[in-house]
């Protein structure tokens, strides 16, 4: 309707061409700060991305080298101390580079203390809720379409502890996540999944366990392998939660 009627008007001889030349009054009004907006010297911006990750603290320094020093890395510590994150890190930089050729993270489906019930949709839609975590570090380190067109070759893939039975990992870089909610029996199943040239870190809080206290097996097997050849035992306290100051001060009370 608006374009007839310009059309109109035009054939009229009455169109004012004025009514469509750009309005400086507005442009005119704006005052831009002298200088700009600069993030890097907001005093309160506690955290940027950046391409590389560096370790925070002693713990996490500790951590990042046993990855590029050994086959088999547990990492333990209490919440916020970045154990997932550097694990997943370590394995996109690993997958960039070409020393290995895919990357498969790992997570037990278990409720944090509440059943959910029946979830709808197919079995991706059934675990998408439990491997959340996993993709959230995942979108922090590469872009969406990256990360999209990886999966969908098979170079990422994310699956739960129920499916690693019988697997063989080579070449691969596994992490397998939220260790404290496997039994003995899943964490001795999943550590024997290691083939050739790939690495496994297995990270998890013994503390924070949503199965019954003897039922998770992470603190055993931690204890068991702390003296085998080419595996570290990473343990790391509050001194390297990296999180918001009041984490690190609730822990150590609760």
């Amino acid at each position: 309707m608006a374009k007839r009627t310009t059309k109109r008007r035009q054939a009229q001889g009455v169109l004012n061409v004025q009514e469509f030349q750009r309005d400086d009054r507005r442009q005119r009004n704006l005052q831009v700060l002298e200088g700009g907006y600069q993030p890097a010297n907001d005093a309160n911006r506690d955290h940027s991305f950046v391409k590389n990750v560096r370790p925070k603290s002693k713990g996490q320094s500790a951590l990042m080298e046993a990855i590029d020093t050994h086959a088999m890395v547990l990492a333990l510590g209490p919440a916020g101390t970045g154990k997932t994150y550097l694990a997943i890190t370590k394995a996109v930089e690993a997958l960039e580079a070409g020393k290995v050729g895919r990357i498969v993270l790992s997570r037990p489906a278990v409720e944090a203390g509440e059943s959910l019930g029946f979830l709808p949709g197919a079995m991706e839609d059934k675990l998408a809720p439990y491997l959340r975590p996993l993709y959230d570090a995942l979108q922090d380190r590469l872009s969406p379409k990256r990360l999209k067109a990886l999966m969908a070759e098979g170079l990422i893939e994310i699956a739960p502890v129920g499916f690693m039975r019988g697997r063989t990992l080579n070449n691969a870089f596994v992490v397998i996540d939220e260790a404290q909610n496997c039994t003995y029996g899943q964490i001795k199943m999943l550590l024997t999944r290691l083939g050739w040239n790939s690495t496994m870190v297995v990270t998890g809080d013994p503390a924070q366990t949503d199965l019954l206290p003897d039922l998770s097996g992470l603190h055993t097997v931690a204890d068991k392998l702390e003296g085998v050849p080419n595996i570290a035992v990473c343990r790391l306290g509050e001194v390297d939660i990296v999180r918001h100051p009041l984490v690190a001060s609730m822990l150590g009370v609760l």
